[in-house]
């Protein structure tokens, strides 16, 4: 029993150690631009009055916000509570990001939450909510904003496979409404190697047919892609990439080929530093004509203290 006990109490005092709550700084950008000419770029300083680590925190976030397209320019700024408590090894839990965002002489109350549970240890629920603005310049001139409600469940199908649903509603101020369905069903050949093969699928539908080119804004909207995904740790470290292959239909008549990729790389969620880096791209249809083509960059530097 003393033998058994002994490395109990160590990997205690091990796991109680790692769980000191300090405070934290650091530096946040996220960068966007597009085929259409629009940029934006956010510049933000976060301080953590009670961090963990990377899934369980309390901070505040300062961003600086720029936008502009051709001779367009305009700039913002957002206050941000962010608050954190996640399970690292099964990802249940909550996150939420509330604050408020002036821009042009508008002011919106922001929220970006989610919250998400396990009643089984095959399903899980997630609960999903976001308000901000619709960043085009004619919708950021006439302070239109957008709020995102919605349900997702996870299903586990056996050892390999996973079905992901999503149902959602998004209201726009200007009096718009989108019902959005999302259904993916991924893949994974091996549990040991990081890789997914994944079929998705997702579909909205908008009340208004016209906002006046406020925002891209088809009557109906369908996108069917094939996705490879691969996620790899090492060292506590954390590397993903996922490309995928589409084509999207809209308004039952046009159809376009779509693209999709993204990666991303995470730091430990313990330890003094917390690094995340990402970059994305996309290519689809908006207003402006097909292949319009989206590329983001984001970055975060969190230093314990």
């Amino acid at each position: 029993m003393l033998i058994a006990a002994a490395p109990c109490k160590a990997q205690e005092e091990k796991e109680n150690k790692e769980k000191v709550t300090t405070m934290a700084f650091g530096p946040e950008f996220f960068l966007t631009n597009d085929s259409d000419h629009f940029q934006s770029r956010r510049v933000s300083v976060e301080f953590f009055p009670a961090f963990e680590n990377a899934d369980r925190f309390l901070g505040f976030r300062l961003g600086d916000y720029q936008y502009k397209q051709d001779s367009w320019r305009r700039s913002g700024q957002k206050l941000t509570f962010l608050a954190r408590n996640i399970e690292t090894r099964t990802a249940d839990g909550g996150t939420m990001e509330a604050g408020v965002f002036e821009q042009g002489g508008h002011t919106l109350l922001t929220l970006d939450g989610s919250y998400r549970i396990s009643p089984t240890k095959s399903t899980a629920v997630e609960f999903l909510v976001t308000r901000d603005w619709v960043e085009t310049p004619k919708s950021l001139d006439r302070g239109i904003d957008f709020t995102f409600v919605g349900v997702a469940v996870d299903q586990g199908l056996g050892s390999h496979f996973t079905l992901v649903g999503l149902l959602a509603q998004q209201y726009f101020s200007d009096g718009n409404r989108r019902d959005h369905g999302r259904v993916r069903l991924i893949y994974q050949p091996s549990l040991d190697l990081g890789l997914t093969l994944q079929a998705r699928y997702r579909t909205y539908r908008s009340t208004h047919d016209d906002v006046d080119r406020a925002y891209f804004n088809p009557t109906s909207y369908s996108e069917s892609m094939f996705a490879i995904g691969w996620r790899h740790r090492f060292q506590g470290w954390t590397a993903s990439v996922t490309a995928g292959l589409g084509n999207e239909t809209i308004n039952h008549d046009m159809s376009q080929p779509t693209r999709l990729l993204d990666v991303s790389l995470q730091s430990p969620v313990r330890g003094a530093h917390v690094f995340r880096l990402g970059a994305g791209y996309s290519r689809s249809t908006t207003f402006a004509g097909p292949s319009y083509q989206y590329r983001y960059l984001r970055g975060e530097w969190i230093i314990r203290f």
